[in-house]
């Protein structure tokens, strides 16, 4: 093979390694401060102080880290997510924010879903920052 034959397949090779790396490398951080103006699409249905009353659903403060319908004690959760393997982690809470019944079917949370991922991310980062 003549050499620039032989430099395109090496710069070919060497790009299909490297792709593989691009693709898994984890997401950037959320901005909180964006999160809690992203967050008003939670706020009717969601408190999120210290020690206010649930609303139509759970209090929020606290929540990262916790398993999944453990949060807010005086809050009536699904058997769904009660029973369900699922503690809130930023993989977990982004799924459950881009589809609430496809992270727990029967789930009693009748949300749609955040379709962009930096707003999910955003929010989940917001999240971190409650009951602190």
């Amino acid at each position: 093979m003549s050499r620039p034959v032989l430099m395109a397949i090496t710069v070919l090779a060497a790009s299909a390694l490297s792709f593989p790396l691009l693709a898994a490398a984890p997401a950037p951080a959320g901005d909180a401060q964006a999160g809690q103006r992203a967050f008003a699409i939670c706020a009717s249905c969601h408190s999120r102080a210290v020690g206010e009353p649930a609303r139509l659903g759970p209090n929020l403060a606290g929540v990262f880290g916790k398993k999944a319908g453990t949060n807010d004690a005086k809050f009536a959760y699904s058997s769904a997510l009660k029973t369900a393997a699922v503690s809130w982690n930023d993989r977990n809470l982004d799924a459950w924010l881009a589809r609430p019944n496809a992270l727990v079917p029967g789930t009693k949370m009748a949300f749609a879903g955040v379709a962009d991922p930096k707003t999910r991310s955003n929010i989940v980062a917001y999240l971190k920052t409650l009951g602190r």
